[in-house]
């Protein structure tokens, strides 16, 4: 199948390189491009992308607002992408608010091109792209910041058996499936499953929310 990406970002050149970059790839269809939040964001109405490439800081309306708009829809819009945040810093508060707001994960800028093409197939997949050296400590930085926020979360915390906190534990300390399996000798599809029944019982959309909402509630530790 195809992965149907739009680009938004406020440098021309950087919009053009990634869409070539991306366009090159037999399983990539770029079908449009914009240069601030609100273009993309009505973009991404019009064409229904898969991924949408959304730069962190942009004129008129940041990526941080824009991701907001796309992952929480008006009643009446049914289309949300997957978002996958551009930034050319690794510690970013936008950063962080994005993922809240059920952003993907995020990407460098000048990372290397083949990571760029591995990002986009790896969010149309459904999964985050969740780096454990940038994003982890991105968010136990901020996470840090927020104690206050964390007692609704913790309460939510309740509704998970034992495995499954077990589960979200190791998936905030950025293991794959596959390392949760052998950590807790279980067979990868039962760790999957328990993944899934995390994220519907604590209504998180992906790893990546999974993670943030770990650190947020408590349940790990900023700097363990």
């Amino acid at each position: 199948m195809t992965t149907r990406v739009i680009i938004v970002d406020d440098q021309a050149m950087v919009r053009a390189g990634f869409a070539a970059l991306l366009a090159a790839q037999s399983d990539i269809d770029v079908v449009g491009e914009a240069p601030d939040g609100a273009q993309g964001v009505e973009l991404s109405r019009r064409t229904h992308p898969d991924v949408v490439l959304m730069d962190v800081r942009m004129p008129e309306m940041d990526g941080l607002e824009a991701a907001r708009r796309l992952l929480a829809p008006p009643p009446g819009v049914t289309h949300r992408p997957r978002v996958l945040m551009l930034t050319t810093f690794d510690v970013d508060d936008y950063v962080y608010e994005a993922l809240r707001a059920g952003a993907s994960g995020f990407l460098l800028k000048d990372a290397p091109p083949a990571d760029l093409i591995a990002a986009v197939r790896v969010v149309a997949a459904g999964d985050a792209l969740l780096a454990p050296s940038v994003t982890r400590r991105l968010i136990a930085d901020f996470a840090k910041q927020r104690p206050a926020a964390r007692s609704r979360p913790a309460q939510r915390l309740k509704g998970l058996t034992e495995r499954e906190t077990e589960v979200l534990t190791l998936v905030a300390r950025g293991q794959s499936n596959g390392e949760i399996a052998r950590t807790l000798v279980l067979a990868e599809q039962t760790v999957k499953t328990h993944v899934s029944r995390v994220l519907t019982k604590l209504d998180l959309r992906d790893r990546a929310q999974a993670v943030v909402f770990a650190y947020e509630s408590g349940l790990v530790a900023p700097g363990e």
